[in-house]
């Protein structure tokens, strides 16, 4: 059965809610955990469900995006997988960049269709989540369905920012509204388990994930030129045309890494005793880019509650329930507690560690510093004596070198902070 089916991976547009970690990369680029980026997420879920032909779409600050799927995910010569980009490109029937996620599909349907497959799974590059999507094909296939919608339980709070719909007994969905006002949810709510309710989770929430038949997912896309998103115009359109679209009830964890606090949040709770999201479960691990390098090193470092990449030169006193990335040098007395450091994509030489200046500093975290409820991002210049200590009370700001967003202070990638800064 997964054979017959194509995985369409969302690159997106220009993440402005994820400013600066979208500055110079697409939001399925951004690292996440240390070592990964988020592009890997669906693809890994793709790999462990048996989907083998994968399609990401890209257009914005793809460069990064692009090299990086190009050098980490590669299949033998005897097999027929693949993972390929497709880039928005002007052809004789489009002069236009991709409009929304329903054109970028319509405008790269040709590629699509040039495979022996009869279902086409729609995913986003930004979410957190694992899931085996052979279960999701199946239900799809009971139910019938000729669309199916991955659906998740979400509180009135949270209900604002997704599309919400009814189902009836049969799974079928019966109506669909995209983000409701507040004053709109009393008749949405859906029947949901008692334990569900005693949280709160009364809405069913789309995921951004979809399982189209191919010719459904044509006959919509082409005779709706006008239509340029999936969850504002084609669902409500297939949903309307009473073909039979069902809904699949997913019960993991899920996130949307849409915002610079939901980036943070999902990254620190990877350095929990029991994360919701688990990089060590039995087949369910996250593929990547193998960068072969060395193992990490530390020096009389106190760390707790962390995650540490390989590669890393670690000469600080303390790391607290903080993430630091592939290649990260941190220097002596520095204190690191509820932050994301991405490390870098390559190391300092000797000389230029030796030629550093207060102005400019050597690529890395300095000595003694203090570096709190922050987001150190690839390639930061952090200098001896300074400080960041993020907090609510901080009005948000955005600088040449860094911005504060939420309360978290964000050192953009290549940011230079010079000695003795205090932030």
């Amino acid at each position: 059965m997964m054979g017959s089916t194509i995985a369409v991976i969302l690159g997106g547009g220009a993440g402005s809610r994820l400013f600066p970690l979208t500055k110079s990369r697409s939001k399925p680029a951004v690292p996440v955990g240390g070592k990964y980026r988020l592009v890997d997420i669906p693809i890994s879920n793709c790999l462990h469900s048996d989907i083998r032909k994968i399609y990401v779409l890209t257009q914005f600050n793809s460069a990064s995006l692009n090299q990086h799927v190009k050098n980490t995910f590669h299949f033998d010569n005897f097999s027929s997988g693949f993972v390929d980009i497709l880039a928005a490109e002007q052809t004789p029937s489009s002069h236009q960049w991709f409009q929304g996620t329903a054109d970028a599909v319509r405008q790269t349907f040709r590629y699509l269709q040039n495979h022996r497959a009869d279902k086409i799974l729609i995913l986003s590059g930004d979410q957190l989540y694992q899931m085996d999507y052979r279960k999701m094909m199946q239900a799809h296939d009971e139910a019938g369905a000729e669309v199916t919608i991955g659906t998740i339980p979400v509180t009135a709070s949270d209900a604002t920012g997704f599309g919400i719909m009814k189902t009836a007994e049969n799974g079928l969905i019966t109506s669909f509204i995209e983000k409701p006002a507040h004053d709109q949810l009393q008749d949405w709510k859906s029947s949901v388990s008692d334990d569900l309710r005693s949280q709160g989770k009364e809405y069913l929430a789309s995921m951004g994930i979809y399982v189209f038949n191919i010719d459904t997912l044509k006959n919509l896309i082409l005779e709706n030129p006008e239509a340029v998103d999936f969850g504002k115009e084609i669902i409500p359109k297939a949903i309307e045309s009473e073909m039979p679209v069902a809904s699949y009830k997913y019960t993991g964890y899920w996130t949307d890494i849409g915002t610079i606090r939901s980036f943070y949040d999902a990254n620190l709770e990877l350095a929990d005793p029991l994360p919701q999201f688990d990089l060590y479960a039995p087949g369910k691990r996250i593929f990547t880019r193998a960068r072969l390098l060395p193992p990490s090193k530390m020096y009389g470092t106190k760390v707790d509650r962390s995650v540490i990449a390989e590669g890393c030169i670690i000469d600080a006193d303390t790391i607290e329930h903080s993430i630091v990335g592939i290649r990260s040098r941190v220097g002596e007395g520095t204190i690191i507690r509820d932050a994301i450091v991405m490390g870098s994509d390559f190391y300092p030489t000797l000389e230029e560690l030796e030629e550093s200046t207060p102005d400019y500093p050597a690529m890395g975290v300095g000595s003694n510093c203090h570096i709190e409820r922050a987001i150190i991002d690839k390639n930061a210049r952090i200098g001896n004596n300074v400080r960041i200590i993020g907090g609510d009370h901080l009005e948000e700001v955005k600088n040449e070198n860094y911005s504060i967003i939420d309360g978290i202070v964000v050192v953009e990638k290549n940011g230079v902070i010079k000695d003795g800064t205090v932030i």
